[in-house]
């Protein structure tokens, strides 16, 4: 296993257990299988293991294969809190102490504002009192590292980094987001700032395997590396300096073997000209399927009107490259779950975006396509019901 350093000098493995997607039967977390796993992780180097409050049981779990087996200390746990589910000050500390419990510790290494989409939401924790809550726990050691996991824009990204002396931060960044989201600009600037970034769905969940289209699983193939679509995947993410870890959702035992050793092997500046290449012609097969050529490259952006024009495209593209559901549900994370809404159907058609647009694209005519494929009537009223829930003013948490 390979290791890089986060801010304190502390060795972290390059690949880190995503706790996400434990194997489950009848229900409930498989607790022999993911125990196995662990274990199998643990032996062959990984020391950083992700959770978070809303992962069904995955804490619990976490916590008590951890104790069983007496690794507590041997390993970093990554939590993270429900910020969305917050509305009060003492909400904070009620759920910290609830994980603690669930994990069986007295410590959590590093903990994160879990989901975080737009700047609106640090600001909401700061009025909440979070700083000086953070600070507290900092100096008792409760807490031993704070940072944010992020689905948003680029530009919200840069200003909530800005803001706060953050010791990580977690993306969402594959070769296929290079461009969205935080994307390499935001990996870039965290690490120009010594932040350590870890990478969460450097698979897009698992797309980048099971939905490749024919072309793509040809050219690699083809390739004389001999390299499975997930090493493909993952080495493009361990060639690049900046990352720290990557985080896989491993739930299989053959998963495990594989990304340990792909971990073990891939290196920064390991990719050869060749290997960008192939990466470059999955991508160009992938976005076949799109629905808009959107290079995500933002010279439409500000809209007068608030409107996220490359997030949606991104989303909209995503239903066609991935399926329906992916596409609608990147679309929640990343845009409606925003305070200020970024919604297409707030366009007034001034056509400002289509004269910036350096690919030509009839912007406003595809803005109105992308809302009707992205929020259907169930999908409109379920947006509206949760947007009024994470921003009412006034609630028990």
């Amino acid at each position: 296993m390979q290791y890089r350093k986060d801010r304190n000098g502390v060795q972290l493995s390059a690949l880190g257990f995503g706790c996400m997607r434990f194997s489950r039967s009848a229900g409930s977390i498989d607790l022999a299988k993911a125990e196995k796993q662990i274990l199998a992780a643990y032996e062959a180097g990984v020391n950083y293991y992700d959770t978070a409050y809303i992962y069904p049981g995955s804490e619990v779990a976490l916590g008590e294969i951890l104790e069983r087996n007496a690794l507590r200390d041997k390993v970093h746990i990554a939590t993270k809190l429900p910020q969305y589910m917050i509305h009060r000050t003492p909400a904070i500390e009620n759920y910290f102490k609830e994980q603690l419990k669930r994990l069986r510790t007295d410590y959590i290494d590093y903990y994160l504002m879990h989901m975080i989409t737009d700047y609106a939401q640090w600001e909401k924790l700061k009025k909440l009192g979070i700083v000086k809550w953070i600070a507290a726990k900092k100096e008792s050691g409760a807490i031993r590292n704070i940072g944010f996991s992020y689905h948003g824009n680029t530009d919200q990204f840069l200003k909530i980094l800005d803001d706060y002396d953050w010791d990580f931060c977690q993306i969402q960044y594959n070769y296929m987001d290079e461009n969205n989201q935080a994307g390499v600009t935001g990996l870039k600037a965290a690490a120009a700032k010594g932040i350590p970034v870890i990478i969460m769905e450097p698979l897009r969940g698992g797309k980048l395997v099971k939905s490749l289209p024919s072309g793509a699983r040809k050219a690699i193939e083809a390739s004389p590396r001999g390299w499975s679509p997930a090493e493909w995947g993952l080495r493009w993410l361990w060639n690049q300096p900046e990352v720290t870890v990557v985080l896989s959702g491993m739930n299989s035992d053959e998963m495990v073997a594989e990304n340990v050793r792909t971990a073990s092997e891939a290196a920064v500046g390991s990719f050869t000209a060749e290997d960008q290449a192939l990466i470059e012609a999955i991508r160009k097969e992938i976005r076949k399927t799109e629905k808009v050529r959107c290079t995500g490259c933002r010279y439409c952006m500000p809209c007068p009107q608030g409107v996220d024009i490359p997030g949606a495209f991104l989303c909209y593209n995503t239903m066609y490259s991935e399926s329906k559901h992916s596409g609608r549900w990147q679309y929640a994370q990343t845009i409606s779950m925003r305070e200020k809404p970024a919604f297409p159907s707030q366009c007034i058609e001034c056509g400002k975006c289509e004269r910036l647009c350096p690919q030509g694209i009839d912007i406003r005519k595809k803005l109105k396509e992308a809302d009707r494929a992205l929020r259907p009537l169930p999908y409109r009223v379920g947006v509206a019901v949760a947007r009024k829930y994470m921003f009412r003013k006034k609630a028990k948490n």
